[in-house]
């Protein structure tokens, strides 16, 4: 099937109205609103690597979306459109069915539109979504602005994802295959935090990305973690790996 009919089938919707050409020529051009600037991130997933091979293809289609929307969030900048692109061994029109409907279901829960991409073929399924948004001039929320006397806090559970992974049929696959970015609550963020990241590679290696960049310390009341409790169950000190290095 050739690429342009596999776009038109599958990927082509109608635009918002911000976005003055979409799907269908060489770019896509979009008008920037007065006193914004764009925010701009990119994130690859690869079949076996950053999702089990026989994940849902409903399943990887919203979380391709979900963890470029998540560093927007990470940003406290407001989501708005997204490019794909998707390397496909074959094609499977019943996966591109599951994998376009999970995407434009992220899309359309957090506002955004699909304005462009490409599609090829590869021995390797691979899917990468860039993601841009908006913020007001001069208010994103950098890793680099952490100051001494800062909490730390987080927005949910930790560790969810990682057991999940390791606990395939278990209900915490679901915060595995479904992550939920943080989209509005980034955004009531600004003002208030002085810095934030997107806790995809786990609570301690994110932080220490904080701390590097901001040129700090910190310390973690373990006990206060917020696990699940399924976590709890577990031996303390497994419980803390899921928690801190997933």
């Amino acid at each position: 099937m050739a690429e342009f009919s596999i776009i038109d089938r599958y990927f082509k919707r109608t635009s918002n109205t911000d976005v003055s050409l979409g799907i269908g020529d060489d770019s896509a051009i979009v008008t920037p609103p007065l006193t914004q600037q764009l925010v701009i991130c990119t994130d690859t997933l690869v079949a076996g690597r950053h999702f089990p091979l026989d994940t849902s293809a409903h399943a990887i289609g919203w979380k391709s979306v979900a963890v470029n929307l998540s560093d927007l969030a990470a940003m406290g900048a407001k989501p708005h459109s997204i490019l794909l692109a998707l390397s496909l061994p074959t094609v499977d029109h019943g996966w591109l069915a599951g994998f376009s409907q999970g995407l434009f279901a992220c899309c359309d829960q957090f506002g955004v539109a699909l304005i462009g991409g490409d599609t090829t073929q590869s021995t390797q399924l691979t899917i990468s979504v860039t993601a841009l948004g908006w913020i007001e001039q001069g208010q994103a929320i950098t890793r680099a602005s952490a100051q001494v006397g800062d909490h730390i806090c987080v927005s949910g559970q930790v560790g969810d994802a990682a057991f999940g992974l390791q606990h395939l049929g278990h209900p915490l696959q679901q915060r595995l295959d479904y992550p939920t970015p943080r989209c509005q609550l980034g955004q009531q963020l600004k003002g208030l935090a002085s810095s934030m990241i997107d806790v995809s590679d786990g609570l301690a290696q994110d932080l220490g990305h904080i701390l590097k960049a901001s040129n700090v310390g910190a310390k973690l009341s373990l006990d206060q973690l917020p696990i699940d409790t399924s976590l709890k169950e577990l031996d303390l000190r497994q419980a803390w790996h899921y928690a801190l290095a997933g």
